[in-house]
């Protein structure tokens, strides 16, 4: 049985949704779905203020550009993150304090944070990590004893919470993803989420291109103009549509992923308890989106050889982050502050299995006898 890394979730009825987005006449950003999806996701997660972007990255462009960066000033984020996190900054002019994740969860150390936090540090960046939360007390109180601005890399975070409170509500800003690798997509997109209200209105600039282009057809101003720098984050109406028809059915979708996430925490608990393999653990507080399934090998070599064998029974098992201080760009752009004690091995030993909407018993079968069979 051939089974794929991933496989974008469809629900079956996007392409209603997209058509009645057609039938409506308006197709550039801001109509009827793009308000409905944010409505959805106001409602849920209780922030004030959301906007659809054309994708994660984006939302996190404009997270720094609301922050006002200058020259030299400091973000400090994990090593252990996509590119976009460390770009979005990098393009303010910031310079990039790469520090150590914890083992457990691959998330930042809070400890790390706070000895790497210094006079030029204006904001630390928290990535929840296979949708598995931060310890978001402790960087909630690092940020505020510090005078730290918190942002949320929620990519890969819908619909989990920290101790009851849906992750992207913590930061002054955060973003998720909805791209086709994510637990609902509309092939690429992103949402930017505004917990501080001061931030609402040029948020709402910078994503109009730098007008008040918003305002004018809310009725507000009589004509749009230049206000501040921005660019274009407007997804179209159908993208938003086809989001919003997965939107309708999160639920079903959730729950197809966590029984895959359960059946395969299962059937590889033996492996763990036997040291064979580590899996991920879920702190207390946290509750998680079955975004991801990972384990760790011993070593890089351990890993190349399970990728191999479950690919030789056409299983797409992979890797993930190399860590971004070992890249040419972070070290031109950024440091890593404090010991390197886990960011890099556990970058080396970590492997992905499959995990998509529409796993049924017969492809989690074929994942688990596979894997199963290399690791005995």
């Amino acid at each position: 049985m051939n089974v794929p890394f991933n496989r974008p979730p469809v629900v079956g009825t996007e392409m209603e949704a997209v058509k009645s987005a057609v039938a409506k006449g308006k197709l550039c950003g801001d109509g009827e779905y793009t308000k409905l999806v944010c409505r959805w996701f106001e409602g849920r997660t209780g922030c004030p203020k959301t906007l659809l972007t054309t994708s994660c990255t984006h939302a996190l462009e404009m997270s720094a550009l609301l922050l006002d960066l200058e020259p030299g000033d400091e973000v400090i984020m994990p090593s252990y993150t996509f590119v976009s996190t460390a770009n979005a900054f990098a393009l303010r002019g910031a310079r990039i304090v790469f520090v150590d994740i914890q083992p457990g969860t691959l998330n930042i150390d809070p400890a790390a944070v706070e000895a790497a936090a210094g006079p030029r540090t204006r904001a630390v960046v928290a990535v929840h990590y296979a949708g598995v939360a931060c310890d978001m007390d402790a960087l909630g109180r690092i940020a505020e004893d510090r005078g730290l601005v918190l942002v949320e890399d929620a990519a890969q975070g819908v619909g989990s919470r920290w101790r009851g409170r849906p992750l992207g509500t913590f930061g002054a800003t955060a973003s998720y993803s909805f791209h086709e690798t994510k637990n609902v997509t509309c092939g690429e997109g992103g949402l930017l989420l505004i917990n501080d209200p001061a931030l609402a209105d040029r948020a709402e600039v910078i994503r109009e291109k730098g007008t008040d282009r918003s305002r004018f057809f809310r009725g507000l101003v009589d004509k749009y103009t230049w206000r501040d720098v921005g660019s274009s984050y407007l997804p179209s109406e159908l993208n938003a549509a086809f989001l919003y028809a997965q939107l309708e059915a999160f639920e079903t979708i959730q729950a197809n992923r966590m029984e895959t996430w359960n059946v395969y925490a299962e059937a590889f608990a033996d492996l763990a308890r036997s040291g064979r393999i580590e899996i991920a653990s879920i702190p207390d507080g946290a509750e998680h989106n079955a975004h991801m399934f990972w384990m760790k090998l011993r070593d890089m070599d351990d890993r190349s050889r399970f990728i191999a064998a479950l690919k030789e029974w056409g299983i797409g098992a992979v890797f993930h982050y190399i860590p971004l201080h070992s890249s040419p760009a972070g070290a031109r752009l950024g440091r890593f502050e404090g010991e390197d004690r886990w960011t890099t091995r556990e970058s080396e030993r970590l492997v992905r299995l499959p995990l998509w909407y529409g796993m049924g018993e017969a492809e989690r079968g074929a994942v688990i006898e596979a894997a199963r069979d290399h690791l005995a």
